[in-house]
């Protein structure tokens, strides 16, 4: 409380706080992308990271002195430190919905990595428990926050690819038996939700999505053609069509060998213009009406011989797209609207590959998305 000017002006110490320091980030889990986690919230602003939650003390004291933060084994505690104002949620994939929802009920703000949930079911709940809070609940969305999609999304939003009529993604990896080994939860239905779709597919689905528009229908077949001691999909063709009428083919696979990684390719193409993106480099940016800009987009956002806009090929700048998505929240929270990665829209990938599989268990009939 401060006495000014005959007027008596209240200070909210946690205001104030908040104003100087950013949010704090709690991390719940301790693993590798919790590490990606942890080096975007220290790059980021408008936030600073401050704890890490895991079961297992020995690892979550490991991963707090790594980064000089606290860490917790008790996820009560964990919660109840009135300094938290955000927290990440980095468990498997099946394990999404009870830890978010605890940290919803707890008063604290929460982003999930990808996907959300493994059913839009479990998602429904979430969004319900956000709604009850009054608290925000989003998703790591990062493939939307690369500068390739920053100026893919504005030609589509622009209307540059005229009537478009074409829009698909194709995401070829590579994932041996030791890779599913290595984390037991992987490859299976109840913990990782199904395979290629949803753990490598989800980001270059919602990535079209974010830029074709939302998808009507879809025809899918899928199944195990190389792996045989894992339960999910390793190969899934899924033909969609869109609200607007464009079609497309979402393709994965986790059996493309390859001694350095394919690319995840996305192409839309239309009667005003086309674009191929590979990785985070364009291999096509061609358009009718040409504008100023496409000059400088072709000469730095084009696909070279030499590494450079490929982040698996750069460590040092993998963690960007999620430092963007982070700061894009907390400005959202700040501003006391919807964040662009809310639960909302990450549900609408989930939604997709629920369907693409029903489809495929229907011998690739067409089902709605709903």
């Amino acid at each position: 409380i401060r006495k000014e000017s005959g007027r008596i002006l209240l200070f909210d110490a946690r205001v104030m706080l908040y104003c100087l320091s950013g949010m704090k980030f709690g991390i719940i889990g301790s693993g590798q992308i919790a590490s990606v986690h942890a080096k975007a919230i220290t790059a980021m602003e408008g936030g600073t990271l401050h704890s890490v939650f895991n079961h297992r003390t020995e690892s979550a004291g490991e991963f707090a002195a790594e980064h000089g933060i606290c860490s917790f084994s008790d996820f009560k505690e964990f919660l109840a430190d009135p300094e938290l104002g955000i927290v990440t949620v980095c468990t498997p994939s099946g394990f999404h919905l009870e830890p978010a929802v605890a940290a919803l009920t707890a008063g604290k703000h929460v982003i999930v990595e990808k996907p959300l949930e493994i059913t839009t079911e479990r998602i429904d709940f979430m969004i319900e428990a956000a709604k009850a809070s009054g608290k925000t609940l989003a998703c790591v969305l990062n493939r939307r926050f690369t500068p390739a999609m920053d100026v893919l999304k504005q030609a589509s939003d622009e209307g540059r690819f005229g009537t478009l009529t074409s829009a698909s993604c194709y995401v070829k990896g590579f994932r041996d038996q030791p890779y599913y080994d290595a984390v037991p939860w992987r490859g299976t239905w109840r913990f990782a939700g199904g395979g290629v779709l949803m753990s490598l597919g989800i980001h270059a689905i919602d990535a079209l999505i974010h830029v074709a528009g939302p998808v009507r229908s879809v025809r899918a077949v899928a199944g195990r053609l190389a792996h045989t001691e894992i339960e999910v999909e390793d190969t899934a063709i899924v033909i969609v069509e869109f609200e607007t009428g464009a079609c497309g083919v979402i393709e994965g696979s986790t059996c493309a060998w390859s001694k350095d990684a394919h690319p995840t390719r996305m192409q839309l193409a239309g009667t005003g213009g086309s674009a191929f993106l590979a990785d985070e480099a364009f291999e096509v940016w061609d358009f009718k009406d040409e504008r100023p800009e496409d000059a400088a987009i072709r000469a730095n956002l084009m696909q070279r011989a030499e590494p450079g806009l490929d982040a698996k090929h750069s460590p040092a700048i993998d963690f960007e797209p999620h430092r963007r998505n982070f700061e894009e929240i907390v400005t959202a929270i700040r501003e006391g609207r919807e964040p662009s990665t809310s639960a909302s829209e990450a549900r609408k990938a989930v939604a997709v590959i629920e369907a693409a599989y029903r489809s495929a268990q229907n011998l690739g009939g067409r089902v709605m998305v709903e």
